[in-house]
This record gives structure tokens, sequence and C-alpha cells, in this order.
């Protein structure tokens, strides 16, 4: 076999469909639009969603939620992962260098994890959980 001899398969290729070119064609008079009617008219389209004047089913739905024009972003942080680090001052400029925050924002430490080293740390907000877990390794807890 060489490249010459490559062909598609049979049926596989189709002539283009000449719309408008007399009734020879098939594809005369009407031109495959049918008689009449919007879709029959040259720039007779509707937009995607158009109900023919209904009420369109995006509208119909309830809204759900509320989007907040200014979103305020919290970056959180666990006690197990302040635990992984080895240091026994932790602060947000810590944080930040060691990659374990990576937004610019407030930082809140969570309660989700063990902690087995007696820790300060200096954060903008802790959870309960969070707080309880810290002094009961003999850390401290500092509100930025």
């Amino acid at each position: 076999m060489n490249l010459g001899d490559l062909h598609p398969a049979e049926g596989a290729r189709h002539l283009r469909k000449r719309i408008g070119r007399g009734i020879g064609s098939g594809h005369g008079k009407t031109s495959t639009r049918g008689h009449k009617g919007q879709k029959a008219r040259a720039g007779g389209s509707i937009r995607p969603g158009f109900e023919g004047g209904q009420m369109p089913l995006q509208r119909r739905m309830p809204m759900r939620g509320f989007t907040p024009l200014d979103p305020k972003t919290v970056n959180v942080v666990n006690v197990g992962a302040l635990d992984k680090l080895g240091v026994s001052e932790i602060t947000p400029e810590l944080l930040r260098q060691k990659r374990v925050v990576r937004r610019p924002g407030p930082i809140k430490v969570l309660g989700n994890g063990d902690l087995s080293q007696k820790l300060t740390v200096r954060a903008h907000a802790f959870s309960e959980s969070a707080k309880a877990k810290i002094q009961a390794a003999g850390g401290s807890c500092e509100v930025l």
C-alpha cells in the first residue's frame, strides 16, 4: 500500500447541499426554508432562550443566594498544619514564607488535627476548638 492508494471509506464523503440553485437541484424555490414565517425570512433568527414572548425559563426560576460586592476572604489554617511546621513561634509572615498561606488577607486558625508541641500563635482569628487545643498543649494565642 502506498500513500496514493489511500482513500476515504465508501459513503464517508458527501457533496455540499447547494440550496437556491433552481428546481432541478431539489433545493430550489423555498431553498429548504419552508413557506413563509419568521425562520423563512432573511435575518429571521431568534436568540437562544427566547420562548415566543412567554416568560423565559431563566426568568421563571427563583433567584438563589447572594453575591456580595466586596467579599471578605479569610485564609484558613488548621492546628495540624501548624504542628508540622516544627517552629515554636508562628506569625502570618512565617506562614506566607513557608507557603502554608498563599493569598493575601487575614488568617484564621481552625482546630482540625492534633498538636504535640507548645506553640505561640499570632493570627487574626481563632476558632474555640483551636484555642482550646493550643492552650491545652501549653501554648498561647495572640489575636492581631
